[in-house]
């Protein structure tokens, strides 16, 4: 099933949204904080990798990782920051062939862009080795920050996809209860679940209290823990799945 768009524009920053900003590398750090303990010994599959900076963050666990990317021009840049060792597949996730099984698969901030997630999420079964573990994680339709947005009528509901959002490939937007639901329809056990860092503020507004110094790697630290407790209220929430 081959697709039509054209994932070289969709990752590309617009006049009105940037499509990264550095609370996302921030984020991403947390991210693999949280997953660590459910990790598997073995190989990896990560399903989109954007420019590399979670495929360097999972190097010093796997000596084995393999990439899917729908977009030529991220795998060209994704290959010079990560250097040698990865294995990287251009195709659409739906046309994908990888040619073997995974211990570990990883869809991160990925599922939200997919047109069909059963249809590939059914495909994803079919990668993992006995005992294996999917994880994914998506950005959370229930963050703080996005709620109070919602307040101030800059977006109409919590789970609505924005015209910036759209613009870059989301066409989804998940809350810890539906993205189990997802995973739970394409035939996974969800061994574990939650969220990950407590989000009060916009993504440009966490790069501009940054910059101003006005907050510092505690205060993350601090939303991290924070987020352990409520976390409906997280920038991401995250499923460990096995088949």
């Amino acid at each position: 099933m081959t697709m039509s768009r054209d994932l070289n524009t969709e990752y590309q920053d617009t006049e009105k949204r940037l499509y990264a900003y550095d609370f996302d590398y921030i984020h991403r750090d947390y991210m693999l904080k949280a997953l660590a303990p459910h990790l598997r010994t073995g190989n990896v599959l990560e399903m989109g990798c954007y420019h590399g900076e979670f495929t360097k963050k999972l190097q010093p666990f796997f000596d084995d990782i393999t990439v899917i990317e729908g977009s030529s021009d991220l795998i060209e840049i994704a290959r010079k920051n990560v250097g040698d060792g990865v294995r990287f597949i251009l195709s659409y996730f739906e046309d994908a062939d990888p040619g073997r099984l995974f211990d570990n698969i990883f869809l991160v901030h990925t599922l939200e862009h997919l047109n069909d997630p059963q249809t590939v999420l059914k495909k994803v079964r079919q990668w993992l080795t006995p005992g294996g573990r999917l994880f994914v994680i998506v950005p959370n339709a229930n963050a703080a920050s996005r709620q109070i947005a919602v307040g101030m009528g800059l977006i109409d509901y919590n789970a609505a996809v924005t015209a910036g959002e759209h613009a870059h490939g989301h066409r989804a937007t998940y809350s810890l209860d539906t993205l189990e639901h997802e995973a739970v329809q394409a035939g996974f056990q969800v061994a574990h679940r939650g969220g990950i860092l407590f989000k009060p503020l916009a993504n440009f507004q966490f790069d501009a209290a940054m910059r101003g110094g006005i907050i510092d790697q505690a205060f993350f630290d601090g939303c991290y823990k924070l987020g352990m407790k409520y976390p409906d209220l997280t920038a991401s929430v995250f499923v460990v799945c096995e088949a």
